[in-house]
């Protein structure tokens, strides 16, 4: 008995339906999961200027050698900033993944109300997470930074 054409799209559709149903999709990590790890300082630039690159020997800010952003545990935050102070306080991602906000931190950062923002300036991976300030700071002579970081 020869196969009829209705025969073979009936197995063909057989197949493709088989290989969708094997088919699982690849779960994707929150924003907060990517985040969520101890990050140091790779670059920094204040304003246009590269002042850090890690490993770096002409380093004009050495001092972000000691950077840390610590968001390994949910919603709690620990920045280490150029100055060596640690900040304690809360993290959270706004509503649309654009920004990291650090919110209630002690002691507060002149000029803060206790709250430092940051732009996620591209998607950030298990490898990489690159930010922006969103408002000057004091400590770099009011200059708007970018940082690269990595996880340490």
């Amino acid at each position: 008995m020869k196969p009829n054409q209705t025969q073979l799209i009936q197995l063909a559709g057989l197949v493709v339906l088989s290989l969708l149903l094997g088919c699982h999709p690849k779960p994707v990590a929150s924003i907060t999961d990517q985040l969520g790890r101890i990050w140091r300082a790779q670059t920094v630039k204040e304003g246009d200027v590269l002042v850090y690159t890690q490993g770096g020997s002409s380093n004009t800010k050495p001092g972000y050698a000691s950077f840390r952003l610590d968001l390994s545990q949910p919603g709690v935050a620990k920045l280490t900033d150029i100055d060596g102070r640690l900040l304690t306080g809360t993290w959270t991602i706004s509503t649309n993944n654009q920004r990291l906000i650090l919110a209630d931190l002690n002691p507060r950062p002149t000029n803060t109300g206790g709250t430092i923002e940051y732009y996620i300036v591209e998607v950030p991976t298990s490898a990489s997470l690159k930010l922006e300030r969103t408002a000057e700071s004091r400590k770099t002579g009011n200059s708007l930074n970018q940082y690269g970081l990595v996880p340490e």
